[in-house]
């Protein structure tokens, strides 16, 4: 597992002539295993700051790093084959291929990868902790909104990435459901050891992870350990 450190990070948009300055001198240091909250406004940066961490995205100034690699450093087919060894993520909207089934759509990662496990069988044990056993060729469509996310967190894990990054996984779901998202991320980064990043609206949610950052207009505003897990 890696740790993440970012040092002067920004990021700007340019359009039209009009520069955009989505991130502005972001310094962060996360520890493998950190269950982390980025909480703050619409338009603050949350999810730009999450792209830039899970390798989608460049910054325009700074550098991340994960443990000793520069990510600036790695080239395209570099840098896909590190974001397939090391992080996985989750979407406020799924993402799950209509024409698959739920079981196609947790291998689909490692369709045109070669891994030391038989893909199938790894694919059906997630399935399985999820809950959704019963569920392995049933398409989206036949699936709830609860169970698709779920789906949807066996795919990012499936090849074991050391951080989950999640942007806004409860906010398509009911309340109900979206505990239980919650409680499953939690086990994942408690059982597993898996660092876990969420971008949330959910000041609630934020509360319960070990460490919140807040953020406005594109800046880190506050960073700390949340005071019932210190």
């Amino acid at each position: 597992m890696e740790n993440i450190v970012c040092k002067d990070v920004s990021r700007i948009f340019t359009g039209d002539g009009i520069e955009t300055n989505a991130l502005t001198n972001i310094n962060l240091s996360l520890n493998s295993g950190d269950f982390v909250s980025i909480i703050g406004p619409s338009g603050s940066g949350k999810s730009t700051l999450l792209s830039l961490l899970g390798t989608l995205d460049v910054p325009s100034k700074g550098e991340i790093t994960y443990g000793n690699q520069k990510i600036s450093q790695l080239k395209s087919k570099e840098l896909a084959d590190f974001r397939f060894e090391h992080i996985g993520f989750i979407f406020q909207q799924f993402h799950l291929l209509p024409t698959l089934t739920a079981l196609e759509n947790v291998m689909s990662p490692l369709m045109a990868r070669k891994v030391p496990y038989n893909k199938k069988e790894k694919a059906e044990s997630l399935l399985e902790q999820m809950g959704l056993k019963d569920k392995c060729n049933a398409l989206p469509s036949q699936l709830s909104g609860g169970q698709q996310q779920r789906v949807a967190i066996a795919r990012a894990l499936v090849h074991e990435p050391s951080w989950l990054l999640a942007d806004e996984p409860t906010g398509n779901l009911d309340t109900e459901t979206g505990e239980t998202i919650f409680q499953l991320l939690q086990r994942l980064n408690q059982e597993n050891g898996c660092g876990v990043i969420i971008v949330t609206h959910d000041p609630v949610l934020a509360e319960r992870t070990d460490i919140q950052i807040e953020m406005k207009d594109g800046q880190i505003i506050s960073e700390r350990r949340c005071e019932h897990y210190a």
